[in-house]
């Protein structure tokens, strides 16, 4: 798991979660894990790629708040 840099998040933006296949992404309102697996969803309007990861496994575990 890398260490997120929340200084990078748009302002208001305080969600972040990896896909399956490595992507991450900020997200405006709490995403949901996909019914199909492998992503998380929100509206296209809520969310924006961050960076590009390795592929992960393990990401539904990735679901993370931006600290107070």
């Amino acid at each position: 798991m890398c260490t997120l840099d929340w200084t990078a998040a748009p302002e208001g933006w305080n969600w972040a979660s990896q896909d399956e296949d490595g992507r991450w992404f900020w997200y405006r309102v709490k995403p949901l894990p996909s019914i199909g697996g492998g992503v998380w969803r929100a509206p296209s309007r809520a969310q924006v790629l961050a960076w590009e990861g390795q592929p992960n496994p393990d990401w539904v575990h990735t679901l993370r708040q931006r600290p107070e």
